[in-house]
Formats: C-alpha cells, sequence, structure tokens
C-alpha cells in the first residue's frame, strides 16, 4: 500500500476509535482503541470499569479508580476471548499507552501503534520503540 494511502487508513481509524471512545462513561478522559489486522477491524475498546461495576470511573476526589481499565486494554482481552489473533495488528488509539498497556500490547502480538495525543508519560512509548513495535502519531482535529 502506498504511504499516502495507508495514511488516509491510518487517519480514518484513528477517527473512528475517537468517535469509540465517546461511550466511556469516564469523564476525566475518553479514550478509543480499534485493533486492525488486513485492512478489518477485530476488536474495538473504550476505557471504562470491568464488566458487572457500576459505569464511575472515578471517586468522589475525580480520581481515577484503580480497577478502570485502559481502551487498549479492553481491546486487546476482547480479542483474548475470540478465536481472533492480534499478531501482526495494528492498534489505532487517541492516547497513546501507559507503560502496563504496552506491555500487553506487546506481548499480544501488535506490531504498529497510531495514536493521537500522547500520554504525559511517554514511558511506554519508549518500551514499545525498544520491543520493535512501530509507531506513528497523527493529530486529529
Amino acid at each position: 500500500m502506498s504511504v499516502k494511502k495507508q495514511e488516509k487508513y491510518d487517519r480514518a481509524y484513528l477517527e473512528m476509535a475517537k468517535i469509540w471512545g465517546q461511550l466511556s462513561h469516564c469523564k476525566r478522559k475518553k479514550v478509543g482503541a480499534l485493533i486492525v489486522k488486513d485492512r478489518m477491524i477485530i476488536s474495538d475498546g473504550y476505557n471504562g470499569t470491568p464488566s458487572g461495576f457500576e459505569n464511575l470511573c472515578e471517586d468522589e476526589d475525580y480520581y481515577t479508580k484503580w480497577y478502570v481499565l485502559h481502551a487498549e486494554a479492553n481491546a486487546i482481552l476482547k480479542v483474548a476471548a475470540s478465536t481472533q489473533s492480534c499478531y501482526g495488528a495494528t492498534l489505532y488509539i487517541t492516547l497513546s499507552p501507559c507503560k502496563e498497556c504496552s506491555k500487553l500490547i506487546h506481548q499480544s502480538g501488535i506490531k504498529r501503534v497510531v495514536y493521537s495525543v500522547a500520554y504525559k508519560d511517554i514511558t511506554g512509548l519508549k518500551f514499545l520503540e525498544k520491543a520493535g513495535v512501530s509507531l506513528t502519531q497523527i493529530q486529529l482535529k
């Protein structure tokens, strides 16, 4: 695929991840993720509480509760519960991964991450770079 065509697809999938993130019940940040393999969306996710928990992500002091799952973790876990594999896939995410999620991304076999906004702590990006995962930042409007 040409570079120009790839960028067109990357931007479209990232826009879709942004829209998906709006489903989050979290007030502080709404993050969306898509996992794409062979130009097919194999999973999606957004940040939120685990199944069966109330959809309140923040406590009384507006801090994120420790058990809130990040968008990419939710997307990877959906793939794990299916017959699909993340191996060789691309993760599209609106906010770059934290260091904990970066380990999941690497271990799941995702080879490329396309993100819009860099998280305040770039340790996760540095880890993925060291692990040989391709990183691309695309600013959305």
